[in-house]
Parts: C-alpha cells; sequence; structure tokens
C-alpha cells in the first residue's frame, strides 16, 4: 500500500512539475515528444489589462510628389532624375543652381524658399557663371514642444513613431514651417540634415545667419579657407571664445570667405559645440573647382543626390551623392521637449546634460534612421560606372562604412587629394568624426571593384548602427520589456514591417534603371 501510494504520489507530482514549469525549460528530448504526442501548443491569451500593440505598414515611399523624380529642365536648369524614397523638389533645386533672384515667380512659388535665400549675381571673371554669392539661413527646431498641441511640432520623423528633438540650419523660407494649416509634419524643404552648402572656387561667399532660435548660435567653417576676421575687423570664424560675440535671437551675421582650395569640408555651430553640432547644427560644405560656366546645385537638402553635378564633376563622374552620418543620444534630444520656456531648455541642455555620459540611441544617414535605411541605403548596378560619394561623419561615433559587393578607392581625406598611386581600395572604410572622406565606386564587373549586376546594400558596418533604440541589447531588452509590460524592440511584431517594406522596395526596383539610392 505504501508502495503504490508513494509511486502514484510521484507520478502526480511529475505531472503537476510538466505543468507548472513553462514548455521553454523543458528539455529538447521532452519538447519534442510533447510536439509528436498532443501537436502544438495552443495560443495563449494576454493577461488581463494587456492589449497587443498594433503596428501599420508604410509604403515603400510617400509619393507625395512621384513627379519630383522625374528629369526635367527647369527655368534652363537641367535637373537629374533621382528614384530615391523622397527627392528633394526640383524647383528648389533650380533654385538652388540659379539663385532665388534669377528664376521666374512661378518657379519661385513652387519652393518655400524667401526670394533673397540664394543671391547670385556679378561674373567677376567673365568665364559665363556668377562669382558673388549670398546664402541666408535660419536656425530651425524640428519635434519641439508646443502648449497648444500634444505632439512635436513642426514634425519630423527619423524612423516610425521616432521624433527626437532637433535643431537644423535651413535656407531662409517663406510662408508655414509646417506642410499646411491641418498637419503638423515639418514641410518637405525642412528636415536633417542642415543642407549641404556648394560652391565654386575663388567665388566671393557671403554666408548670413539669420538666427530665428531663443539661443545664442554662430557657424564655423572647419577646413574651410576662410579669413579670422572679415574686412571690418569682426569675427569671421565663428568660435565664441577666441574671436566673436555669438549671434543672439533676432540678430544676424555676415560671414565672408573665398576659398581657395577644393574639397569637402565641415560647417557647425560652435556655440557650446559638444551639445549644438550633436542636436543637428552641422552641414557639409563642398568647394567645387573652378569651371567655365559653372552653376553649382549652392544647397542639398539632404536627399544625398546631386541632381545637378558641377562641370568638374561632370568630367569624371557619371553620378554624385552627398552621405551625412549623425548618431543621436535620445536623453538630450528630450530635453528640448519637456518644456516651451527657453529658460529651462537651456539649462537643461548647456547644464543638466552630461556628454561623458552620452550614449547614442539612433544611427542616422541623412537624417534617416532604421528601419528608413533599409530603403535609402542600396546601390543599383549596372557596369562601368563612375560614382562619387562625399561622405561626411557628423556624429560622436566612427563609421566603418561597408559598401557590399564594391570596394571603393578613396581619392580624398578632409579635402585632402590623395594621389592616384597610393590611393587605397576598400570594402570597408573608417570615417571618424568630423572627418570627411571622397570615395570613387567604379561598377566595373572585374570582381574587384565591383562583383556584378544587381541591387546591393552599404551601411555603417558596426552592429550598433543597424539598430534602432537598443535593439541590439535583445536579452537586456525583452527582460525590461516584460517588467514594464509593453511591446519590446526588436520584436517580430516591429521588425516585419520593415521587412516588407524592404520587400516591396526589391521587386519595385528596375535592374536596367542604374542608380544609387541613398535618403
Amino acid at each position: 500500500m505504501g508502495t503504490r501510494y508513494l509511486v502514484g504520489l510521484c507520478i502526480v507530482l511529475g505531472v503537476t512539475a510538466v505543468l507548472l514549469i513553462p514548455p521553454s525549460l523543458w528539455p529538447d528530448s521532452v519538447r519534442q515528444f510533447a510536439f509528436e504526442t498532443f501537436g502544438p501548443p495552443s495560443p495563449q491569451d494576454l493577461p488581463p489589462g494587456r492589449t497587443p500593440t498594433v503596428f501599420e505598414d508604410e509604403p515603400p515611399c510617400t509619393e507625395l510628389e512621384p513627379q519630383w523624380r522625374q528629369a526635367q529642365e527647369i527655368d534652363g536648369v537641367d535637373v537629374e532624375g533621382s528614384r530615391v524614397c523622397n527627392p528633394d523638389n526640383p524647383f528648389e533645386v533650380a533654385a538652388f543652381v540659379k539663385g532665388t533672384n534669377n528664376i521666374s515667380h512661378s518657379v519661385l512659388m513652387k519652393t518655400r524658399l524667401a526670394s533673397d535665400a540664394i543671391v547670385k549675381r556679378d561674373d567677376l571673371d567673365k568665364d559665363g557663371d556668377p562669382d558673388v554669392i549670398e546664402i541666408r539661413l535660419e536656425v530651425s527646431e524640428l519635434n519641439g514642444f508646443s502648449p497648444d498641441i500634444e505632439e512635436p511640432v513642426p514634425a519630423y520623423f527619423i524612423a516610425p513613431g521616432i521624433q527626437p528633438g532637433l535643431w537644423v540650419f535651413s535656407p531662409k523660407a517663406r510662408g508655414m514651417a509646417t506642410e499646411n494649416f491641418e498637419e503638423t509634419k515639418a514641410h518637405r524643404s525642412l528636415r536633417l540634415p542642415s543642407p549641404v552648402i556648394r560652391v565654386e572656387q575663388g567665388d566671393e561667399i557671403k554666408i548670413i545667419l539669420e538666427n530665428t532660435h531663443y539661443m545664442p548660435h554662430t557657424i564655423h567653417f572647419h577646413g574651410v579657407d576662410h579669413p579670422f576676421l572679415d574686412e571690418n575687423g569682426e569675427g569671421n570664424d565663428g568660435v565664441p571664445q577666441t574671436s566673436e560675440i555669438p549671434v543672439l535671437p533676432g540678430e544676424d551675421r555676415v560671414y565672408e570667405l573665398s576659398p581657395r582650395q577644393p574639397g569637402t569640408m565641415f560647417y557647425h555651430c560652435h556655440v557650446q559645440p559638444a551639445v549644438h553640432i550633436l542636436m543637428g547644427l552641422q552641414g557639409m560644405f563642398v568647394v567645387e573647382e573652378n569651371r567655365p560656366d559653372n552653376w553649382v546645385q549652392t544647397l542639398n537638402l539632404g536627399a544625398g543626390h546631386v541632381r545637378h553635378r558641377s562641370e568638374a564633376v561632370r568630367e569624371t563622374y557619371d553620378r554624385e551623392y552627398d552621405l551625412h552620418y549623425q548618431d543621436i543620444d535620445n536623453d538630450m534630444h528630450t530635453l528640448i521637449q519637456e518644456t516651451n520656456d527657453p529658460r529651462s531648455v537651456i539649462k537643461n541642455i548647456h547644464q543638466s546634460y552630461d556628454i561623458t555620459e552620452r550614449t547614442a540611441d539612433y544611427f542616422l544617414l541623412n537624417g534617416q534612421s532604421f528601419p528608413y535605411t533599409f530603403r535609402e541605403s542600396l546601390v543599383v548596378v549596372s557596369p562601368n560606372e563612375r560614382v562619387r560619394l562625399r561622405v561626411l561623419n557628423g556624429g560622436a561615433n566612427g563609421v566603418a562604412l561597408h559598401t557590399h559587393g564594391h570596394k571603393a578607392s578613396i581619392t580624398h581625406t578632409d579635402g585632402v587629394l590623395v594621389p592616384e598611386g597610393v590611393r587605397l581600395r576598400r570594402d570597408v572604410v573608417w570615417v571618424a568624426p568630423a572627418q570627411r572622406v571622397d570615395l570613387l565606386l567604379e561598377t566595373m564587373n572585374d570582381g574587384l571593384r565591383s562583383y556584378g549586376e544587381g541591387i546591393w546594400l552599404f551601411h555603417d558596418h558596426q552592429e550598433t548602427a543597424v539598430t534602432n533604440n537598443g535593439i541590439e541589447l535583445i536579452d537586456r531588452e525583452f527582460l525590461s520589456a516584460i517588467e514594464d509590460g509593453r511591446e519590446p524592440n526588436g520584436s517580430v511584431g516591429q521588425c516585419l514591417p520593415a521587412m516588407r517594406t524592404l520587400d516591396r522596395i526589391e521587386r519595385s526596383i528596375e535592374l536596367h534603371s542604374p542608380t544609387l539610392e541613398v535618403a
């Protein structure tokens, strides 16, 4: 009797243990036996009070203005076709080439630019192009706080649902910062990164900073040939500690320069640069080689593709792209969203935030983070093309740029030409913070420069750079999500929309129409 009792008790306890222990902890053999005998486990209901997170699919591209992709001539300006997801407004491209003072009123009205945003005049050397250029920049805030509406405004998304607070230099605009009265979304020309400034070697350049922000700012021309003082003896270097007083809210400052050396350079705010640069007040500065009849695209707003190449670039390259990398610490960028009191924002940004504890959460290419970078970093290759990539790392972390299927040649570093006989060819190129690298991408199918036709990816090869807010810390993230009762980053529900988007992009791309797809 006693033996039977003990055996029965053991059976009951064993069955109870099996029922109570989660299947994930069963030995593999036990799980296999249970699956084969009883079939797969039935789905479990969510705990009381929990509702599943619903994720909506986004189209691969917004297609708000699909005609913007087309090659076209506007006011005598040839604008190349572009197949990036969100191409720049071709009418603005025409304005950046001719100057807002030289285009028709009807073209200007199809932009958000002020009539004096880009002024071009005076062919001083009589070679058929203007040599006196005036560029007016404002300071704009994206995803800031407003007491009137709940969501950030003007809204700019770096990824689905992700709206960090940002500051950017932007071309002087007219009208509203949003698309219309009904939407909070920022208009298409107001975005991250700050625009690429492109000028010609030897031109007389005046860059007017109109400080429309509530904080003081400057512009420092990093690596750009410029005098320390202007013709009036005023500071011209943008560094408050040594040469000048910052541009206060509501005031303006004229920076004068006439660059003698061509190359890819850098410009940024130099007021508390550890914060202001990383908040977005930075951009690429390109000095093109002097050529006759050389009307360069003075600003490139962020979509990467230079749709009106300079004469020097046309001589050597079939296509040109500006690639601007940045990284974001969400703790810093949300500080401007906690209040609309400038005094509190200044205290939060300049005093409370500790840059030494900074950790990057988002990694951006031309203002877009994962998973948007999937659709924006594709190389569609046909043989025997030469493509120029100008790369700027504006983040606090290095970038290991990897071009799948290609080994690019490093032609310039920090605006300095690398002699052809000593150029390195790499499929992973390291770009340090604030560094600029010019790359030559040759699509010759020789197994070295290029592996052949197809759709190839390029990206920062550091694991964290192809993630979104800690998605790589998967174990820690899932445990934290369970404790918080939320959808974990990196879950299937979050990844599937990105995978669907990538699949649709791959299906839509025509291999016989080569281009480089970047943001």
